[in-house]
Protein backbone atom coordinates (compact mmCIF):
# COMPACT_ATOMS: atom_id res chain seq x y z
CA UNK A 1 0.00 0.00 0.00
CA UNK A 2 1.33 3.47 -1.04
CA UNK A 3 1.58 5.86 1.72
CA UNK A 4 0.97 8.79 -0.97
CA UNK A 5 -2.15 8.99 -3.24
CA UNK A 6 -1.16 12.48 -5.18
CA UNK A 7 -5.07 13.02 -4.42
CA UNK A 8 -3.83 16.30 -1.90
CA UNK A 9 -1.49 18.08 -4.05
CA UNK A 10 -3.96 20.36 -4.71
CA UNK A 11 -5.15 21.39 -0.89
CA UNK A 12 -8.12 18.95 -0.96
CA UNK A 13 -8.84 15.69 1.05
CA UNK A 14 -11.13 13.57 1.64
CA UNK A 15 -13.60 13.15 4.58
CA UNK A 16 -14.56 10.10 5.86
CA UNK A 17 -17.90 9.58 4.03
CA UNK A 18 -16.04 10.36 0.78
CA UNK A 19 -16.60 14.32 0.59
CA UNK A 20 -13.51 16.31 -1.16
CA UNK A 21 -12.57 19.52 1.23
CA UNK A 22 -9.95 22.03 1.76
CA UNK A 23 -7.08 20.99 4.07
CA UNK A 24 -7.38 24.48 5.61
CA UNK A 25 -11.49 24.31 6.22
CA UNK A 26 -12.49 24.63 10.30
CA UNK A 27 -13.55 20.73 9.60
CA UNK A 28 -10.09 19.49 8.87
CA UNK A 29 -8.13 22.18 11.53
CA UNK A 30 -10.86 20.88 14.33
CA UNK A 31 -10.35 16.78 13.77
CA UNK A 32 -6.70 17.57 12.40
CA UNK A 33 -6.31 19.51 16.19
CA UNK A 34 -7.89 16.33 17.29
CA UNK A 35 -5.08 13.97 15.72
CA UNK A 36 -2.30 15.81 17.26
CA UNK A 37 -4.08 16.08 20.67
CA UNK A 38 -4.15 11.87 20.40
CA UNK A 39 -0.61 12.04 19.38
CA UNK A 40 0.16 14.06 22.61
CA UNK A 41 -1.59 12.50 25.08
CA UNK A 42 0.66 9.05 23.39
CA UNK A 43 3.70 11.10 23.68
CA UNK A 44 3.04 12.13 27.30
CA UNK A 45 1.69 8.65 28.22
CA UNK A 46 5.01 7.51 27.71
CA UNK A 47 6.07 9.61 31.01
CA UNK A 48 3.40 8.33 33.30
CA UNK A 49 4.69 5.60 35.89
CA UNK A 50 1.37 5.36 36.96
CA UNK A 51 -0.12 2.39 35.30
CA UNK A 52 -3.57 2.91 36.10
CA UNK A 53 -3.54 6.78 34.36
CA UNK A 54 -1.28 5.04 31.67
CA UNK A 55 -4.49 2.71 30.85
CA UNK A 56 -7.02 5.50 31.22
CA UNK A 57 -5.02 7.52 28.58
CA UNK A 58 -5.00 4.91 26.67
CA UNK A 59 -8.58 4.20 26.29
CA UNK A 60 -8.84 7.91 25.77
CA UNK A 61 -6.94 7.84 22.77
CA UNK A 62 -9.18 5.40 21.58
CA UNK A 63 -12.51 7.21 22.24
CA UNK A 64 -10.53 10.32 20.54
CA UNK A 65 -10.54 8.51 17.05
CA UNK A 66 -14.38 8.31 17.83
CA UNK A 67 -14.10 12.26 18.35
CA UNK A 68 -12.09 12.76 14.99
CA UNK A 69 -14.43 10.34 13.17
CA UNK A 70 -17.33 12.16 13.83
CA UNK A 71 -15.57 15.53 13.18
CA UNK A 72 -14.29 13.83 9.66
CA UNK A 73 -17.93 13.06 8.34
CA UNK A 74 -20.44 15.59 7.01
CA UNK A 75 -22.79 12.77 5.79
CA UNK A 76 -25.39 11.54 8.70
CA UNK A 77 -25.39 7.92 9.42
CA UNK A 78 -22.28 7.59 7.65
CA UNK A 79 -20.11 7.48 10.70
CA UNK A 80 -22.04 5.60 13.54
CA UNK A 81 -19.59 5.26 16.38
CA UNK A 82 -20.43 8.96 18.81
CA UNK A 83 -19.41 10.05 21.56
CA UNK A 84 -22.11 9.34 23.74
CA UNK A 85 -23.32 10.89 27.26
CA UNK A 86 -21.97 7.91 28.82
CA UNK A 87 -18.36 8.93 27.70
CA UNK A 88 -18.31 12.22 29.51
CA UNK A 89 -19.28 10.39 32.53
CA UNK A 90 -16.73 8.46 32.37
CA UNK A 91 -14.30 11.27 32.40
CA UNK A 92 -15.92 12.79 34.94
CA UNK A 93 -15.72 10.13 37.45
CA UNK A 94 -12.16 9.74 36.52
CA UNK A 95 -11.59 13.53 37.86
CA UNK A 96 -13.79 12.83 40.94
CA UNK A 97 -11.65 10.01 41.51
CA UNK A 98 -8.78 12.06 41.59
CA UNK A 99 -9.56 15.30 41.95
CA UNK A 100 -9.45 14.71 46.14
CA UNK A 101 -6.07 13.51 45.67
CA UNK A 102 -4.27 17.55 44.95
CA UNK A 103 -3.89 20.03 46.89
CA UNK A 104 -6.04 22.54 46.14
CA UNK A 105 -5.07 26.04 44.26
CA UNK A 106 -6.14 29.10 44.77
CA UNK A 107 -3.38 30.77 42.19
CA UNK A 108 -2.18 30.07 38.68
CA UNK A 109 -0.32 26.36 38.89
CA UNK A 110 3.46 26.95 37.09
CA UNK A 111 2.86 23.79 34.49
CA UNK A 112 5.36 21.30 34.39
CA UNK A 113 7.46 20.34 37.11
CA UNK A 114 7.74 16.68 36.00
CA UNK A 115 8.01 15.34 32.80
CA UNK A 116 4.94 13.53 32.68
CA UNK A 117 3.44 16.90 34.61
CA UNK A 118 4.66 19.01 31.61
CA UNK A 119 4.08 16.77 29.08
CA UNK A 120 0.22 16.61 30.25
CA UNK A 121 0.11 20.03 30.35
CA UNK A 122 0.76 20.25 26.95
CA UNK A 123 -2.09 18.01 25.81
CA UNK A 124 -4.49 19.93 28.16
CA UNK A 125 -3.46 23.55 26.22
CA UNK A 126 -3.78 21.32 22.63
CA UNK A 127 -7.28 20.36 24.03
CA UNK A 128 -8.24 23.39 24.86
CA UNK A 129 -7.39 24.64 21.05
CA UNK A 130 -9.14 21.86 19.52
CA UNK A 131 -12.38 22.82 21.85
CA UNK A 132 -11.83 26.60 20.04
CA UNK A 133 -11.09 24.75 17.17
CA UNK A 134 -14.79 22.98 17.42
CA UNK A 135 -16.80 25.17 18.67
CA UNK A 136 -15.79 27.61 15.25
CA UNK A 137 -16.66 25.10 13.58
CA UNK A 138 -20.10 24.63 15.04
CA UNK A 139 -20.71 28.54 13.99
CA UNK A 140 -21.39 27.22 10.70
CA UNK A 141 -21.78 23.15 10.67
CA UNK A 142 -23.31 20.81 12.75
CA UNK A 143 -21.82 19.55 15.46
CA UNK A 144 -22.49 17.46 18.74
CA UNK A 145 -23.06 18.68 21.91
CA UNK A 146 -22.09 16.09 23.45
CA UNK A 147 -18.49 16.09 21.26
CA UNK A 148 -18.21 19.28 22.19
CA UNK A 149 -18.77 18.78 25.96
CA UNK A 150 -16.28 15.68 25.85
CA UNK A 151 -14.01 17.59 24.61
CA UNK A 152 -14.06 19.80 27.56
CA UNK A 153 -14.40 17.24 30.44
CA UNK A 154 -11.33 15.59 29.16
CA UNK A 155 -9.17 18.85 28.80
CA UNK A 156 -10.35 19.02 32.87
CA UNK A 157 -9.22 15.27 33.01
CA UNK A 158 -5.91 16.80 31.67
CA UNK A 159 -5.63 19.30 33.78
CA UNK A 160 -6.01 16.50 36.61
CA UNK A 161 -3.85 14.20 35.74
CA UNK A 162 -0.87 16.95 35.32
CA UNK A 163 -1.89 17.89 38.36
CA UNK A 164 -1.70 14.67 40.24
CA UNK A 165 1.84 13.70 38.61
CA UNK A 166 3.50 16.99 39.66
CA UNK A 167 6.73 16.97 41.91
CA UNK A 168 5.88 19.73 44.11
CA UNK A 169 3.62 22.75 43.82
CA UNK A 170 4.24 25.72 42.11
CA UNK A 171 2.20 28.64 42.84
CA UNK A 172 2.27 31.98 40.67
CA UNK A 173 1.72 34.82 42.87
CA UNK A 174 1.54 37.88 40.60
CA UNK A 175 2.32 40.43 43.05
CA UNK A 176 5.57 38.27 43.52
CA UNK A 177 6.28 37.52 40.21
CA UNK A 178 5.69 41.73 39.36
CA UNK A 179 7.78 42.59 42.21
CA UNK A 180 10.82 40.11 41.25
CA UNK A 181 10.81 41.70 37.83
CA UNK A 182 10.63 38.36 35.84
Amino acid sequence: MKIYTKTGDKGQTSLYDGTRIDKDSLRVESYGTIDELNSSIGFASKFVEDEYISEILFKIQKRLFFVAGELATIEEGKFTYKVKEEDIEGLEKIIDYFLPKINQADAFIVPGTSKASAALHMSRTICRRAERRILTLKKHEDVSDVLIKFVNRLSDVLYTFARYLENERIIMDFKKAYEEKL
